[in-house]
């Protein structure tokens, strides 16, 4: 099956070699070179998204919070910035990578394709029911609370599948980030906490029960 991937950069250079590179190596490749123009093309539902953040008008940021909620595949962002608070406001909007300009173009495709790879070991499991109120869906990655859908992000239902899946076991911040992020990565205990502070803040919107328990010192566990 041939992979979609949707490159967003105002630079035209850029496009053109990304096109032709992804290309090349067998992908079916949208561009889009606006925050705006982005936005149309995500109907196309990309299975990666490459995206600039610095862009006139719409940025990178904006254009990833706005469709976070309704795409769940892999975004990496492209971008100059290497401040740490740049990489967590990357985070925060629902990215799932950062690659620095200028960058290697065989590390770009490697990365591309160790996510992609990550999408496809994800394992189809049964719908698990943790308490009267509570419904994960692995396999079409959905919570239901009282019947309702709660959308998360990708990183954020890796990390509700991964505590619940493993109910009343400590996970700390750098084994979570190892285990939803990969081993690719070097650990942001930041990342993580921010990440978990969202999905607290989804379930609080519609529920009481608390169902990630921070053990101090230690790391986080699923209670529900």
């Amino acid at each position: 099956m041939t992979n979609q991937i949707l490159i967003v950069d105002d630079e035209a250079d850029i496009i053109k070699l990304l096109q032709d590179y992804f290309e090349i190596n067998g992908y079916q490749v949208l561009t889009a070179r606006s925050g705006t123009e982005a936005l149309q093309k995500v109907a196309y539902s990309p299975d990666i998204i490459l995206l600039d953040i610095n862009m006139p008008e719409i940025n990178g940021l904006e254009v990833c919070a706005r469709i976070r909620d309704y795409v769940s595949c892999p975004i990496i962002f492209l971008t100059a910035k290497i401040e740490e608070i740049d990489k967590i406001n990357g985070f925060r909007a629902g990215g799932d990578d950062y690659i620095v300009k200028p960058f290697s173009i065989d590390e770009l495709g490697a990365r591309v394709e160790a996510h992609l790879r990550r999408e496809q070991r994800q394992s189809i499991k049964t719908q698990t029911k943790f308490s009267e109120d509570l419904v994960i869906d692995y396999s079409s990655r959905m919570v239901y609370c009282k019947g309702c859908p709660i959308t998360f992000a990708k990183k954020e239902f890796g990390i509700i599948e991964l505590l619940s899946m493993n109910s009343g076991q400590v996970f700390d911040k750098e084994h979570i980030f190892e285990r939803v992020w990969g081993l690719e990565h070097e650990g942001d205990s930041a990342v993580v906490a921010e990440h978990i502070r969202r999905i607290r803040v989804k379930f609080t919107e519609i529920s009481d029960h608390v169902y990630i328990s921070t053990v101090w010192g230690v790391g986080y566990k699923w209670v529900g």
